[in-house]
């Protein structure tokens, strides 16, 4: 099957039958119509649709290595730095459809698996069946044109035990047994981004694992339908409340559930697994095979799309009302001005220092890349809160499109006009301005940036103990010691 449609992807959806819990309910399929999830399905089913417009097409897919049928191009094995530059357009194109607030399109995983698979000879290292698994499991995806979702981290019960540790082992997702077919998988994992919608959900390493006898059955790589036989979602509370694209602007189109993971005795074939019982071929997962690469570059693309959306609602609301002369309207602005373009620049550096890894992958500079994931879930916060100063008072009074359409329509063009709009015009505006700095919708989006990549102080610690200080540390020694 060639890149799929948006119908397609609704069609496969309506015959999946996962299990999902959310507010009570219990659903075994539905996704598609239940009010939770209809709109974000429907802003993904537009992402598929993309893929067969003849304005995007060309840079969205590429001919199938296996078929020559038409192919997502976050599947693309970059070979050149026009490949690169190719995915890089594809990511765009996506991210600006949503204005980066969706953040688990199938393009991030599809760049993972892409570059899992073009290191098959690491995962064969352990078994040369893991090798084949994720070389074939990888081609599936990208026939098939799935939508993939993953989880990595144990449940938040005692942070101050290791998982492997906690309730004897017990809540984190683990292996109890095996069999001639596979393995069975018991426990619990967080946090299943679009899970309850995805197509197949993806179980792979995240915290660091000790290589101690403890630690192997937590030691593992595998994917499972999102339907499979005992696999349970523990869905939030939807931020999608049924109103109007006018009243909820964002949270009406692009509220992605997230969810726990229950593994309740799930048989996971052989076939589907990529590395077993071994900790350190885990702990090396993203970084021996390059996919942290091709993830982050994919992220930057997403950032860089979501800090334009912000730019221009910062522009469009300072107009709006007239405060653009101000000193420190302004000095917020740079703020934001800055913030864009250092993440272009992180980009553009990426790819211009990018090389051909060991497996023969054109790879981004990690370098640049790494500044810009530690960077950006620290300046993202700030967004907001310079909308919610800007926008000040004026947030406050945001009446609803029924009040704009109804009885209030004549005080509302009076009182609740701008310099440079109408009443109606500016509640759609600053409606918009609310739903990205102050409705929950805003504030899950905030808490999503800034732990995107996991805990950002222990991030900035693994950053550190991995950047190379010594010729910098070396050259004010010998200024130290020069006579």
């Amino acid at each position: 099957m060639p890149a799929r449609t948006g119908a397609e992807f609704l069609d496969r959806l309506a015959r999946t039958r996962a299990h999902v819990e959310i507010q009570g309910e219990t659903l075994a399929g539905g996704m598609a119509s239940h009010p939770a999830f209809r709109n974000v399905v429907r802003s993904y089913a537009e992402l598929f649709d993309m893929q067969h417009d003849p304005a995007h097409r060309g840079v969205l897919t590429y001919p199938s290595p296996l078929t020559g049928d038409p192919v997502a191009t976050s599947f693309l094995i970059p070979r050149t730095a026009a490949d690169l530059t190719k995915r890089r357009q594809a990511f765009k194109l996506w991210a600006d459809r949503s204005l980066g607030m969706l953040g688990r399109t199938g393009d991030y995983l599809n760049s993972a698996l892409m570059a899992l698979a073009s290191a098959a000879d690491w995962f064969g290292q352990a078994d040369a069946a893991f090798s084949r698994n994720i070389v074939g499991y990888y081609q599936k995806v990208r026939e098939e044109d799935l939508l993939c979702t993953h989880t990595l981290i144990p449940p938040q019960a005692n942070r101050a035990l290791a998982g492997s540790q906690q309730a004897g082992g017990a809540l984190m997702a683990h292996v109890v047994r095996e069999d001639d077919n596979g393995i069975v998988v018991r426990g619990a994992r967080m946090l299943a981004t679009i899970g309850p919608f995805a197509d197949e959900l993806l179980v792979l390493p995240s915290t660091v694992l000790r290589g101690t006898p403890e630690d192997k059955p937590y030691s593992f790589a595998f994917a499972v339908p999102s339907d499979a036989r005992g696999l349970r979602y523990i869905a939030r509370e939807p931020l999608d409340y049924g109103r109007s694209h006018f009243d909820h602007p964002l949270g009406s189109r692009f509220d992605e559930s997230d969810a726990v993971v229950v593994f309740d005795d799930v048989h996971v074939p052989y076939e589907r697994c990529f590395t077993l019982g071994d900790p350190e071929l885990c702990n090396g997962f993203y970084t021996q095979t390059h996919a942290i690469e091709h993830m982050t570059h994919q992220v930057v693309a997403r950032t860089t799309a979501k800090t334009e959306f912000i730019l221009g609602l910062v522009s469009l609301l300072v107009e709006a009302i007239g405060i653009g002369q101000f000193q420190h309207v302004q000095a917020d602005m740079t703020e934001i001005i800055t913030t864009l373009e250092t993440l272009r620049a992180f980009g553009r550096a990426a790819e211009a220092d990018a090389s051909l890894n060991s497996y023969g992958v054109f790879t981004p500079a990690w370098a640049p890349l790494n500044a810009a994931r530690n960077l950006y879930p620290k300046l993202y916060q700030r967004f907001p809160e310079i909308l919610r100063k800007l926008g000040a008072s004026g947030l406050m009074a945001t009446p609803t499109e029924a009040d704009v359409t109804g009885p209030a329509a004549a005080d509302i063009d009076t009182y609740l006009q701008a310099a440079t709009l109408t009443g109606a015009e500016r509640v759609r505006l600053f409606r918009l301005v609310w739903d990205t700095c102050i409705s929950a919708f805003a504030s899950r989006q905030a808490l999503y940036e800034y732990y995107f990549f996991g805990d950002p102080v222990r991030m900035a610690g693994a950053y550190v103990a991995s950047y190379d200080k010594s010729p910098y540390a070396g050259r004010v020694r010998d200024f130290l010691n020069r006579s």
